[in-house]
């Protein structure tokens, strides 16, 4: 062990068949170590995390989980139509999002877009896109559009459109543009080239992008009611405030057996496609 540890710091001396003995370059392991603790020892003083106040408090998580079981199951239906409105809202938020983002994909890729000034413009907008969190958008969405599922339905297509964006332009940067350039050739228009040559080589990793973008909004859409973006999330801080730990296992249970289900179901269609 201390051998192992002292050959991180200090490598051996590689001796090659004709005697000669080769100095290895030294090792970067120590010092991104080192630096790592010295990051995480400032992380913890700037945050104020305290090890001891985690271990005192802890057990209150397991007192309010305790609390949720058994849940109120008389409460189910009541959140019936408060979950419905939130997988509407994923669905139809993850299929507006990703039907925009097939045309600014196709801006964002260099190997079809050739302006470098048109592809710096999109791609800017595209990383401001995506630096924004979807309970942001649903907050900004809210002041403009007012409360209720159409702010949350924005919020979740601007995130779609970010997160489909950016796996397709990288996608379509590595496919065959022999085909493309041929059409091309042969007088084709881009769009009509694109098309045709090269949507059927990115169609399965669309598609898989797609239901993959689904799944994380049905857990998005949970949280949007909390500014006000309908949904599930309204009933949730609801019963949280109300100290209604029962009702809100209840809520959280079923919410975990829906993305369960679409979980599986997106899994299901994503390898039939592969």
């Amino acid at each position: 062990m201390v051998k192992a540890i002292k050959n991180i710091f200090k490598p051996e001396k590689l001796v090659l068949k004709d005697g000669k003995e080769v100095q290895p370059p030294k090792s970067m392991v120590p010092y991104v170590v080192i630096g790592l603790v010295i990051a995480v020892v400032v992380a913890a003083n700037i945050t104020g995390f305290d090890f001891g106040i985690l271990l005192d408090r802890g057990k209150e998580f397991f007192v309010i989980l305790s609390d949720m079981f058994p849940p109120d199951f008389s409460y189910a239906k009541a959140v019936v139509e408060p979950l419905l409105d939130t997988i509407k809202m994923s669905l139809l938020g993850s299929m507006i999002g990703s039907f925009i983002a097939i045309p600014f994909a196709i801006l964002s890729s260099v190997n079809i877009n050739k302006s470098k000034v048109l592809l710096t413009v999109v791609r800017l907008v595209l990383s401001i896109t995506r630096t924004l969190p979807t309970l942001i958008l649903a907050l900004i969405a809210t002041y403009v559009f007012g409360l209720g599922t159409f702010a949350g339905t924005v919020a979740i297509s601007i995130f779609t459109f970010g997160i489909v964006v950016k796996m397709l332009y990288e996608k379509i940067e590595t496919v065959d543009m022999g085909p493309f350039e041929a059409m091309e050739a042969v007088g084709s228009t881009k769009l009509k080239a694109f098309m045709s040559a090269i949507m059927p080589q990115i169609l399965p990793t669309y598609f898989s992008t797609c239901l993959y973008s689904l799944e994380i909004n049905v857990r998005y859409a949970a949280i949007l009611g909390y500014v006000g973006a309908g949904g599930i999330g309204l009933i949730l801080n609801e019963k949280i405030g109300w100290r209604e730990y029962d009702r809100v296992g209840m809520i959280l249970l079923m919410l975990f057996i829906t993305v369960v289900i679409i979980e599986n179901l997106s899994k299901y269609i994503r390898e039939r496609l592969g």
